[in-house]
């Protein structure tokens, strides 16, 4: 008996390997073209990390005219959550990083390179596997779990490394008709690889963000075939990522430790390695220390919570860029209108260690990124937001949208347009005063600032809606008003005069505007004056005046 009669009994069905090589052909693309994929599993949100690989595999393969495709990695299924699958996709196409080839959320496939879902590769492993058990370069293994823990028990013992290696391997050398035997008596088992390795020798390795590495060659011999049938991961990875013809992998760094398995897996099974970049963690600052932004500890870990709190997806994905390349924020200030797409992203530039979540910064970003839209994307926006997570501020808005688009119009369009919206949960809380139903029936303790006497504001009040206050005055006219009220009651025209000689005014034209301002909104700092009033309009006005 020899390993193909061995081969033939363990996977009688199987394919030769031909088959796949001649369905999956090298791509047509030009030289220099990148193939690069984002492999999740399926088995719980989608992590802003995953984002963030995304987002630096579409760009690098977008730029090259190359391919970057989506591939469901589902081998452990008993970690699988419902709805795992629709969730990566739907989030991915949510902010515009949809892949060239992948499954659909209907099951289908888009794409020649599929299935793009690991358990309906099945057969694919299975035909690679068979080939490996051929040439003697895999092998059944009978171990029990506890043959396992008792090799484990006497290794820890020893102070040797745990593993399954060298003269741990108790059904390494099994001769084959005793492997044969004990298959078709029903005995449970499982493949693992051959490992030529040897622990003392040194691979040297070049990844395109960490530079050169050097590791031990694996000696471990590795499960590639589980006892359902399914691959595990490591097994499963190269053979995909040589049948989809991926020549670059971005993938992030806990992935390092594996390179030297996964290399010798690509080079037993006779493929060409496609080239790795390890990509930094995305870190948060905690107590002064750095850590890895958690699944169970931050909210902002899970893709989900922007959408929940109304960061725009263009706000976000500007951020992300923004930690993946150093030189970004340079090129963004001065291509404040180009797209994202005319920015050369170099892999070369992204980090080494970890880049740091700032959320502060995120929201600053975001700031500046809703400080570009239109009036109507602003209402659009935040009616579909509404619509899922505050059905107040989406009823307050549908009352009147043409009154709605008038609210996000104040200071748009402008030179220096508002700034003081970072997401869409922030809405209600901004735009509230202008709404008469509200306005009039909160209470509202009015904060006047450096004017605070009673009578002083009553007299600002009064005498501007009685003698100065007409709706129909363009901007320089009213604050030339303005101007003139200030001199009449005894503040100083301009800012500048009172600062020069402040004992000889009470104030200055900004200090009645404060008075106007907050008497009409109950802030004192709100987007331009002069638009608020505007929009309100004088009959709302007067009934904000004598309340």
């Amino acid at each position: 008996m020899g390993y193909k009669e061995l081969a033939d009994l363990i996977f009688p069905d199987a394919k030769d390997v031909s088959y796949y090589e001649e369905k999956y052909p090298e791509r047509d693309l030009k030289e220099g073209a990148v193939v690069t994929r984002f492999a999740p599993s399926p088995t719980g949100f989608v992590h802003i990390g995953g984002l963030y690989q995304s987002l630096v595999a579409k760009k690098i393969a977008k730029q090259t005219d190359g391919v970057f495709f989506v591939r469901i990695e589902d081998t452990d299924q008993k970690r699988e959550v419902e709805n795992g699958v629709s969730e990566i996709l739907t989030s991915l196409k949510e902010y515009d990083l949809s892949p060239d080839e992948s499954l659909n959320t209907d099951g289908t496939d888009n794409g020649n390179y599929g299935p793009y879902i690991q358990s309906k590769r099945k057969d694919i492993y299975q035909a690679y596997a068979k080939s490996l058990l051929e040439k003697g370069l895999a092998y059944p293994c009978f171990c029990s779990a506890e043959d396992l823990n008792e090799i484990r028990e006497n290794q820890t013992k020893a102070r040797q490394r745990t593993g399954y290696y060298g003269t741990w391997t108790r059904c390494r050398n099994m001769p084959v008709d005793m492997a044969m035997e004990k298959i078709k008596n029903g005995d449970s088992y499982i493949v693992r690889l051959k490992s030529p390795g040897n622990p003392d020798k040194k691979i040297k390795h070049k990844d395109l963000i960490k530079g050169n590495i050097e590791f031990p060659e694996n000696d471990q011999d590795i499960v590639i075939i589980k006892s359902d049938g399914l691959p595990t991961y490591h097994f499963a990875h190269a053979v995909d990522d040589h049948l989809m013809r991926t020549n670059l992998v971005i993938r992030a760094d806990e992935w390092v430790a594996s390179v030297p398995l996964h290399l010798q897996l690509f080079y037993m099974l006779g493929f060409k390695p496609p080239k790795y970049a390890h990509i930094a963690p995305i870190m948060k600052e905690e107590d002064g220390n750095k850590r890895k932004l958690s699944k169970r500890k931050d909210p902002e870990a899970a893709v989900s919570y922007y959408r929940e709190e109304g960061i725009p997806k263009e706000a976000v994905i500007e951020y992300l860029m923004n930690i993946a390349n150093s030189n970004f924020e340079a090129w963004r200030k001065g291509n404040k209108d180009k797209s994202i797409d005319d920015f050369n992203f170099d892999i070369k530039k992204m980090g080494v260690s970890g880049a740091l979540f700032d959320m502060v910064k995120l929201l600053d970003v975001s700031k500046t990124v809703i400080s570009t839209y239109s009036a109507e994307k602003v209402l659009e926006d935040v009616l579909n937001w509404s619509n899922i997570y505050d059905k107040d501020l989406y009823e307050l808005l549908n009352r009147d949208k043409e009154y709605a688009l008038k609210i996000f119009g104040i200071e748009r369009g402008n030179v220096k347009p508002r700034k003081d919206i970072a997401k869409w949960s922030d809405v209600k809380d901004s735009i509230i005063y202008m709404f008469d139903d509200r306005f009039l029936t909160s209470n509202i303790e009015y904060e006047y600032q450096k004017v605070t006497d009673e009578d002083e504001i009553k007299k600002i009040v009064t005498t501007y809606f009685d003698k100065y206050y007409d709706e129909n005055d363009d901007k320089q006219t009213w604050f030339n008003k303005m101007k003139d009220l200030s001199e009449e009651l005894g503040y100083a025209r301009e800012v500048k005069e009172y600062k020069n000689n402040p004992d000889s005014y009470k104030g200055h034209v900004g200090d009645i505007s404060t008075v106007i301002r907050v008497k009409v909104t109950g802030r004192a700092n709100t987007p331009d004056l002069y638009e608020i009033l505007q929009v309100l309009g004088k009959e709302s006005i007067l009934k904000r005046v004598n309340k």
